[in-house]
């Protein structure tokens, strides 16, 4: 059986591409104007269920509630120039909201709820956003952020005096024969601005494009699908959800709460959800909480996941549950805007993110910015062949990503195999030395995750004027687990003959990694926490 996606590989220039990019809708229309004419298509069908707000939405209301947003946002004098905030929960009607943006052509900033008062204010103070919308809860926080910039606030639930209330803006009148707007820039117009991971220092304002290239993960998508991510607007995969669920007329479900691996098996069971797209953590935590064992997951027909290294022994253990070969390990970047390439064959290429996706090319560099063939290890590059206006009011950092010759440099390491699969596999910046021999964090993790009693592991250096950098490592035992600190030194000493791979920094256990914003292990910040736990000790 030949791979997908069909693929083809220049040996002279090293390069391997996807296909042309096909179109299913009339190039010229923007997503906001797809989504539009496609949610008066099917008016009565369920568009969206709430289970933490017990709300249900038809396209038609959604619809509706969409157009009401958009005219109070021309209400206000809002142009395509301008900018909207976004800090919020997936509740009721924040979808509303979005999708009244894309009909205007306002591009909007979303921002993770967890961010600090001074991360919201230094990245709102970049694109100065006309009007945020936000919850109840974290209003004073956002009031306090933007108080510099005088900017109107609308509470998404949990009112607030001081703040509009979303129930006032969805009271807007839509005026008669409401029309999406037409983009004035074409599809070269931003979309939306989303969050960098942060996991190398303060987020940056990335914009995303109304590029098709989104849509690539998911073309197969019917009215018939059910859809779930965890993900908010700020991450490239809730706004991903939104865009396709928007596009395809599918029934989309949601929850408010933090993530609960319990709660999200119930909503994959009892709403039957085909299409799920989950960060690295979440499925490692959906893998290994109790409730798994007696898992329903048959109604799942495309399990994706993607953003960070994933243990294959949970991998593993979501795909014993599933009907078929229907899981997803997918590749991308918040610069390129979506999915660079997806795993279709998971039981052939484990833990490889896949081949190319349609429209992308792809090479693997050494240092020296040489071209590297198969099976070689190198940074991974990426074309997109569309324009990226870049991080939004840093052109020095945009053109530090991508090079004169419009490649993404993503900071990744990771080989090609010889049919074309792509394996990531570090950080480039993460790499270590110890007495002058170079190794990487991944390579002990994948040692320690071996141990049966091991849900996830962080490594890091820890700093030795003599040996340099010493690895070390916080590790979550699974449930009910025994496991000790010194249990895991041991085990790496028995099963790596090599001096430098060894955790000379030693290891503690820990209830969870610390993570991004974005839900990605945030190596920096659980090693600032190992050295709190061993300074008290």
């Amino acid at each position: 059986m030949p791979y997908k996606p069909e693929n083809t590989y220049d040996a002279d220039r090293r390069i391997w591409s996807g296909q042309e990019e096909r179109h299913y809708f009339a190039p010229e229309l923007s997503i906001g104007e797809i989504i539009f004419h496609e949610m008066r298509r099917h008016p009565k069908l369920i568009a969206q269920i709430s289970v933490t707000e017990n709300t249900v939405l038809t396209r038609e209301e959604l619809h509706l509630n969409s157009m009401c947003v958009a005219s109070y946002l021309r209400s206000l004098g809002l142009l395509q120039s301008d900018v909207v905030g976004i800090i919020a929960r997936n509740t009721t009607h924040i979808f509303a909201v979005t999708y009244g943006c894309f009909f205007n052509g306002i591009p909007f900033h979303a921002l993770n709820i967890s961010y600090e008062q001074a991360t919201i204010e230094k990245l709102f103070n970049i694109t100065k956003p006309s009007i945020i919308f936000c919850d109840g809860e974290d209003y004073e926080k956002v009031k306090a952020a933007t108080a510099k910039l005088e900017v109107k606030i609308v509470t998404m639930r949990n009112h607030q005096m001081g703040s509009i209330s979303i129930d006032e803006v969805l009271a807007t009148p839509v005026e008669e024969n409401f029309k999406p707007a037409h983009l004035e820039q074409g599809n070269l117009q931003t979309l939306a601005i989303l969050c960098s991971s942060g996991t190398t220092g303060t987020p940056k304002a990335v914009t995303i494009t109304n590029s098709r290239k989104i849509l690539n993960t998911s073309p197969d998508l019917t009215t018939a699908d059910v859809q779930y991510t965890h993900s908010t607007l700020d991450w490239v995969t809730g706004l991903l959800t939104t865009v396709t669920s928007g596009v395809y007329s599918t029934k989309r479900i949601i929850a408010d709460n933090p993530f609960d691996p319990a709660r999200l098996l119930q909503i994959i069971a009892e709403h039957k959800v085909t299409w799920l797209i989950q960060a690295p953590s979440h499925l490692a935590m959906t893998a290994n909480c109790p409730e798994f064992e007696k898992a329903d997951l048959l109604s799942i027909r495309a399990y994706l996941y993607g953003g960070g290294r994933c243990s294959l022994e949970a991998q593993h253990k979501i795909r014993s549950r599933l009907r078929h070969d229907c899981m997803h390990l997918a590749y991308g970047f918040t610069e390129v805007g979506s999915a660079v390439s997806k795993n279709d064959h998971f039981d052939k290429k484990p833990n490889s993110v896949g081949r190319v996706m349609d429209g992308f090319k792809l090479k693997i560099i050494d240092d020296q910015g040489k071209p590297l063939g198969p099976n070689e290890v190198g940074e991974v590059c990426v074309y997109s062949g569309q324009y990226w206006p870049g991080y939004y009011g840093n052109p020095k950092e945009s053109h530090s990503v991508r090079d004169s010759a419009l490649w993404f440099h993503s900071g990744d390491l990771g080989y090609m195999d010889d049919d074309g699969f792509l394996y990531i596999v570090e950080r480039k910046k993460e790499m270590l030395k110890y007495q002058n021999i170079m190794y990487y964090p991944h390579e002990i993790e994948d040692v320690i995750a071996q141990m049966p009693q091991v849900a996830e592991v962080c490594v890091f250096g820890i700093w030795n004027e003599y040996n340099g950098d010493e690895a070390a490592a916080a590790v979550v035992k699974k449930i009910r687990s025994t496991l000790h600190a010194q249990d895991v030194v041991d085990f790496v000493k028995q099963h790596t003959s090599a001096k430098y791979k060894q955790l000379h920094g030693g290891a503690i256990i820990v209830d969870e990694l610390k993570r991004t914003a974005n839900g990605k292990t945030n190596r920096q910040a659980t090693k600032a926490y190992f050295l709190e736990v061993k300074d008290r000790n």
